[in-house]
């Protein structure tokens, strides 16, 4: 398999887009938005505690706001990948960045909890709209040998993102206050919608895909049906919910309250463990994408590997036996969190080889949607344990290993079944590059 994976990983096929410096100019104004989607998305992981005061919640009220924004996040991404497919990038990324901005100056204005709620929902929504219509703009830009470090580098200016909200939001916060923290970069969105109106192009001049159509409520069908039916597809989705979703829901909003409540560390240390989560991503990052780029057959031992030294080093930390766990320990396991994300970019690079491009964004969203359902069923389960153990992050945080133990197993049972299903479509792409005229 490794031969016919590395072969594919060279392969040329018939109609890839050229690449090259306009690309990547395009390209650039995409994650520019992805990243400032991602610092709106994570500003609430070092705001949890002040979000508490502010509304005067407990801990399972608090959990609502990430878990109805990752619900709202989760529930688009199958609309999202078909509009992205039907409308093109340009158009989905501007509405996204309008939903955003809107969504954090309302968070921003908020005293109401239920109107706090609410803003985060519309948060949520125009989220949702960024890292699929990212994928498909450089799927549309540069050849398909360069989809996983697309996707990597994608993935490495969303981590950008993070680091802006645990070095720069955290210490606003505390200087400037709620308001004008999040007000401020709700703006920030506003100026990139400028760059996306004006400079932005969905393909390059002759690489335009067929005329976009309002599907049919038989079309939308078919298309999820397909997609769903290909096991690469529900492969990248598990990996992509097992790989996920611990590191998120340690940066979106437990991460500060475990280490300042728990583990009785200051907030500056824990904002310097958070932000190693963050640089240990962007570390990991290129080189999963360099390494799967040359090697395709490293996929599934790179996703497993992560998975299984996830779970070891939670392990470890929780069943400490003293009441904190030594802070090498806990360097160790921000570090192995940085390797969750790039782990969960791998799903894509199992749904891209088994979905013909026209059926890109829809696959994309079924396997983005795994992590973030992942997450939200695990913000739920520590919320709601919190409150009945009167705060035991040890008892809470081990609902984990459950929702890791369930990803495992789908992933051990699809994985014969997809690598099959993608030898044959590799061996139809390679006898049709072969016919087409020099």
């Amino acid at each position: 398999m490794s031969a016919i994976e590395t072969d594919k990983s060279k392969l040329r096929l018939p109609g890839d887009p050229p690449g090259g410096s306009r690309a990547i100019a395009v390209w650039c104004i995409g994650v520019l938005v992805y990243m400032i989607a991602v610092v709106h998305r994570s500003s609430l992981g070092v705001a949890g505690i002040d979000a508490a005061v502010r509304f005067h919640i407990s801990a399972a009220e608090l959990s609502t706001f990430s878990i109805l924004q990752v619900l709202v996040y989760a529930g688009m991404q199958i609309p999202v990948g078909l509009f992205v497919d039907r409308w093109g990038t340009k158009r989905v990324l501007s509405v996204g960045i309008v939903l955003l901005t809107a969504g954090q100056l309302g968070f921003a204005l908020s005293h109401s909890y239920v109107l706090a709620l609410g803003a985060r929902a519309v948060l949520g929504c125009g989220d949702a709209m960024t890292f699929i219509s990212v994928l498909r703009l450089g799927s549309r830009w540069f050849p398909a040998r360069r989809g996983p470090l697309i996707a990597q580098g994608a993935a490495l200016f969303g981590m950008v993102g993070n680091l802006v909200s645990t070095l720069v939001l955290s210490r606003l916060l505390h200087s400037v206050g709620w308001t004008l923290t999040f007000g401020g970069t709700g703006l920030g969105g506003a100026l990139v919608l400028i760059l996306v109106l004006t400079c932005m192009k969905d393909h390059p001049e002759g690489y335009e895909p067929p005329p976009g159509e309002l599907p049919s409520a038989g079309a939308v069908r078919r298309q999820l049906v397909d997609a769903w039916r290909e096991p690469g597809t529900r492969l990248g989705m598990w990996v992509h919910f097992t790989a996920q979703f611990s590191a998120t829901v340690f940066l979106l909003l437990w991460g500060m309250p475990f280490l300042v409540g728990w583990q009785g560390l200051s907030r500056g240390a824990a904002g310097t463990l958070l932000t190693l989560v963050v640089v240990s991503n962007m570390m990991l990052g290129m080189v999963f994408g360099q390494l799967i780029a040359r090697h395709y057959g490293a996929r599934m031992p790179l996703a497993l590997g992560v998975i299984v030294t996830t779970a070891t080093t939670w392990i470890a930390v929780l069943s400490w036996p003293a009441a904190h766990a030594p802070m090498w320990l806990l360097i160790v396991l921000c570090s192995v969190l940085g390797a969750s994300g790039p782990a969960s970019m791998i799903g894509f690079d199992f749904a891209r080889p088994a979905n013909p491009p026209e059926r890109l964004g829809t696959a994309s969203g079924i396997v983005n949607m795994g992590g973030f359902i992942a997450t939200m069923i695990a913000l739920l389960a520590i919320g709601v344990l919190l409150d009945a153990t009167g705060g035991n992050y040890q008892i809470a945080l081990s609902s984990i290993f459950v929702l890791q133990g369930l990803g495992l197993s789908q992933i051990l049972r699809l994985r014969r079944r997809a690598a099959h299903r993608e030898r044959e479509r590799i061996t139809v792409s390679r006898i049709s590059a072969s016919h087409v005229p020099a």
